[in-house]
């Protein structure tokens, strides 16, 4: 009987463009390696454009639908492991890393890493856990030294209220060669509804905004249905909708159009 598999692909925007780990190419080489190694890739998960370092630091969770859907999964499929082109793919940074691990041991999955042969989060072989160390440590420092040569510029962006780069927030789009942030019109009305929502009835629970969204039908930028962490999401974003900008502990009157 094949052993069971989950596949997981992502590229952040500076990783496709240096590292050429396009979502086609790590697809293929997931398949590729579940055939020569007799396992059955049950489904494989993806985010694109996302960093691999991102958590959110208020529930303490990792921002990456694709991510928390596969952990998610894991409750109701019965598989041994998550097979990635390598761990960069799944983290990039100490917390995330940390945080992924302690879903995976909770249903004893492990990862297998086409370019880690032989990494295993389970790892007790000294020279494994050194030679795997010494990997991550090397990929943490050369994101460091992408996001040192980016911030710069990213500053620069964010002091004159222009897009400075990241994930876009629900409401807006970033069309390429634009440095300020377009109106999605479809997603404003579900914010705009929600705020609505918020202002009629303010005692109500995050849940039951998101419960009146989806009954409304209105949907998540991936076509979903909501939850209360976007909902929350939204809400935590009201300067951004009212037209303000921030970038890290930069603040500045936005160049974007505002929503509400």
């Amino acid at each position: 009987m094949k052993e069971k598999v989950l596949g997981y692909v992502r590229v952040s925007t500076q990783g496709q463009v240096k590292d050429g780990y396009s979502l086609a190419y790590q697809v293929e080489e997931i398949q590729s390696y579940c055939t020569r190694h007799g396992l059955e890739l049950v489904n494989i998960y993806q985010d694109a454009g996302i960093s691999g370092a991102k958590v959110d630091m208020d529930e303490l969770t990792i921002d990456r639908e694709g991510l928390q859907e596969m952990l998610s999964d894991l409750a109701w499929q019965e598989v041994e492991y998550i097979v990635v082109l390598n761990t960069s793919r799944l983290w990039r940074s100490d917390i995330v890393k940390v945080l992924i691990q302690r879903e995976l041991k909770r249903y004893k999955v492990d990862v297998k890493a086409i370019e880690q042969p032989t990494y295993s989060i389970y790892a007790h072989d000294p020279t494994d856990v050194l030679v795997n160390g010494i990997l991550e440590l090397l990929d943490q420092y050369q994101r460091l030294e992408i996001a040192l040569k980016l911030s710069r510029g990213r500053r620069k962006k964010a002091q004159q209220g222009g897009y400075a780069g990241g994930r876009v927030a629900f409401g807006y789009a970033a069309r390429k060669g634009q440095k300020v942030l377009q109106v999605d019109e479809e997603q404003a009305n579900t914010i705009r509804y929600l705020f609505e929502l918020r202002e009629q009835y303010p005692g109500w629970s995050l849940s039951q905004y998101a419960a009146e969204l989806n009954r409304a039908g209105h949907k998540t930028a991936q076509g979903k249905l909501f939850t209360k962490v976007q909902v929350k999401r939204i809400l935590d974003r009201e300067a951004l909708y009212r037209g303000h900008y921030r970038y890290g502990l930069i603040e500045a009157q936005g160049q974007h159009q505002s929503i509400i």
